[in-house]
């Protein structure tokens, strides 16, 4: 049974949607969201520039590099061009697990369970700060013995400490095979009116976000390959032919598995 959802504190996952353009958010979020982007107007191209990330990142690894086997975990509510939609549209015979334990997002799950009749698309209530029961539970629907792609897009700097973070991230890459890509980014500490508006966003009673260096970020690729063009900001990660990207404060990449 899903928990209430609390309306009278802002939940990041809302407004990340509110900042995506979606619907599903309160007022709260709202004014939190319009607070934060008031200090750090650059917060809203980071959320429109890391969807553009997941987009080119999931064609890249389904179309590409052939993955067919995808656990995004900390994915959010629904907008457009969902981890499962891109993948699909590359490979139709794609399985994609969804892991996520915010109230309001578990409501929309159903919004997400729309697969095509090739592949799988399926969601599983979990902590990120439980790696081994995120596993057993996609263990269900993925076959651990063929590459996987583990998506933490955005949800690491959840985890306050930063040793509790990297021990995840190392818990989760060793469940998987060979092959295996590890896709991921989050926010960086370089920008002081990003952090100003971090910490306000913070003193509201939200889940705290924790900004952290590029060498912290860098460090969960640790053995890894890294694929080119590397760690990067995001808009700089295998941009568009024509386009002209300016960077952000999103730092990300994909890692192979040796």
């Amino acid at each position: 049974m899903f928990s209430e959802i609390n309306t009278s504190i802002p939940s990041s996952a809302r407004i990340w949607n509110y900042w995506l353009g979606g619907k599903d958010n309160y007022e709260v979020d709202r004014w939190a969201g319009d607070e934060y982007s008031r200090v750090a107007p650059q917060v809203v191209t980071m959320a429109r520039e890391s969807r553009r990330y997941l987009v080119r990142a999931v064609s890249f690894v389904a179309g590409e590099l052939g993955a067919r086997q995808f656990l995004d975990i900390g994915t959010g509510l629904p907008t457009y061009d969902n981890t499962h939609e891109v993948a699909q549209r590359a490979a139709p015979d794609a399985k994609v697990v969804y892991v996520d334990n915010d109230p309001h997002v578990l409501t929309h799950a159903r919004a997400l369970l729309y697969s095509t009749p090739e592949g799988v698309t399926e969601y599983v209530d979990a902590d990120l700060r439980e790696p081994e029961k995120i596993l057993e539970a996609a263990g269900q629907i993925l076959d651990f013995n063929k590459p996987v792609a583990l998506m933490l897009m955005g949800i690491l700097g959840h985890i306050k400490d930063y040793e509790e973070a990297k021990s995840i991230v190392r818990r989760l890459q060793a469940a998987l095979p060979s092959g295996s890509y590890f896709v991921h980014y989050d926010g960086i500490d370089t920008s002081a009116r990003l952090q100003e508006a971090q910490q306000s966003y913070d003193d509201t009673g939200a889940d705290p976000y924790v900004l952290r260096s590029p060498e912290q970020i860098t460090a969960y690729y640790a053995g890894l390959e890294i694929l080119e063009p590397g760690i990067v900001s995001c808009p700089l990660w295998r941009p568009e032919p024509g386009s002209s990207p300016e960077p952000t404060d999103i730092y990300g990449g994909i890692g192979r598995k040796p």
